[in-house]
């Protein structure tokens, strides 16, 4: 069956739940859908903007899953999957295919393996790896959706459990809402302090707990100073748990990922020493951009986890720079880092990198106009555009600043 074929039959479902759940005869929903009767939708299979939210008004969807369900299929494309393949197969399959990248192929590995799971583990499973991908795109709301599916089933080892609660609140932490990842982390941490954790899973989910904690404490810092310097040290005491926990886990395994987690600890940690007046804010931010300085510029001496631990060592150095420092220091720290801190983001394709940058600058440039008491011009390319809208889509609270850039900065365009 083609594409077409598919949506428009997708389409007819749709249009039975909606005049199944409010009711509405043939006559009735052709009217609330704008439609003559006799063709409720296009012929083609590919409706319009106003007819999805025509449709997504009267289900009470989001008009974003309403596409999502007639579109779902076309995406289907790239790496062929084998109809024969066994859970385990699509297992092994999908963990290739994050250790290489391939992120939309393992979302589809990982819906595959959800298809044919039988039991509550491996559903949980598939939802896992199926989060992996989001991750790995940068979609984290969509993390959060198969996070929770995972964690919706029961009966699943308590180690599979346990990563999907740190998971899902590291994904509240990328996501700008520190309230709530803070409260899970703690959560977890508690927890596992009655009972210490012996397996390799229950450890590693126990550092990166800690890990969340420390870094969605000092985010709180940054939305609401009061009471910084008891923020300040409780972050610190838990970043210097997740560092200290990370190094141990990396040697005992030689694991070069957790070295880069330790690595982004110890940037955090130089934060919390500046909120509590233990390190000059010049002096730290020195110390940072010396780190950065380091990273060579392209190849594979430095990727994954350790290159991304120095993209945290930037946005570290410009949040300092931009609470502590101003004049010539503060815009030369923020150029350096802000430089390099693209450059890192752009080799990682992290989105959660982006958007930190994005709206560092645009604070500082805000700092800026006022001092200059005119607009400083801004301008951005076709690729910092292609980011922006990238980053907008991914984080729904950086919208508001991302429309913002884009209205105020001069594009310039491609030649």
């Amino acid at each position: 069956m083609g594409h077409d074929e598919t949506r428009r039959l997708k389409q007819e479902r749709l249009l039975d739940l909606a005049s199944a759940y409010k009711g509405l005869n043939r006559r009735q929903l052709a009217e609330a859908l704008g439609r003559d009767q006799t063709r409720l939708f296009p012929p083609s299979g590919n409706p319009k903007l106003d007819y999805l939210m025509r449709l997504a008004d009267v289900l009470d969807w989001p008009v974003g899953d309403v596409a999502e369900a007639i579109w779902e299929d076309d995406r289907a494309g790239g790496h062929p999957i084998d109809p024969a393949a066994t859970f385990e197969d699509l297992n092994t399959a999908a963990r290739e295919a994050h250790r290489t990248g391939q992120f939309e192929h393992m979302c589809r590995l990982a819906r595959r393996m959800h298809e044919i799971a039988q039991t509550a583990e491996q559903r949980a499973t598939a939802c896992h790896r199926e989060s992996g991908g989001w991750d790995g795109l940068g979609r984290y709301t969509r993390e959060l959706d198969a996070i929770r599916r995972g964690l919706a089933e029961s009966p699943i080892p308590a180690d599979l459990r346990l990563l999907l609660r740190v998971n899902l609140s590291n994904t509240y932490h990328t996501l700008w809402q520190p309230l709530e990842a803070r409260a899970m982390a703690r959560d977890v941490i508690e927890e596992l302090a009655d009972s210490p954790p012996t397996t390799r899973p229950a450890r590693a989910a126990q550092a990166f707990a800690f890990f969340v904690l420390g870094g969605s404490t000092l985010r709180l810092i940054q939305q609401d100073p009061a009471d910084s310097a008891r923020r300040a040290r409780a972050a610190r005491e838990a970043l210097e748990t997740s560092r200290r926990l990370y190094t141990t886990l990396a040697e005992e395994f030689n694991n070069d990922p957790w070295r880069g987690i330790a690595n982004t600890c110890r940037a955090g940690i130089l934060e919390c020493d500046v909120v509590l007046g233990e390190c000059e804010p010049l002096a730290a931010v020195t110390e940072l951009a010396q780190g950065v300085s380091a990273v060579p510029d392209s190849g594979d001496t430095l990727m994954g986890d350790r290159l991304e631990s120095f993209g945290w060592w930037c946005i570290t150095g410009c949040t300092i720079a931009l609470r502590h420092l101003s004049g010539r220091d503060l815009q030369k720290h923020m150029s350096v880092f802000t430089t390099r801190g693209y450059d890192i983001a752009a080799r990682l394709g992290n989105w959660a990198m982006h958007e930190r940058l994005f709206t560092l600058e645009y604070q500082r440039r805000q700092q800026l106009n006022e001092l200059a008491g005119f607009t400083v011009e801004w301008t951005i390319d076709h690729e910092d555009v292609r980011r922006l809208v990238g980053t907008m889509g991914r984080f729904p609270a950086f919208r508001t600043t991302g429309w913002k850039i884009l209205q105020t900065a001069t594009v310039i365009r491609d030649n």
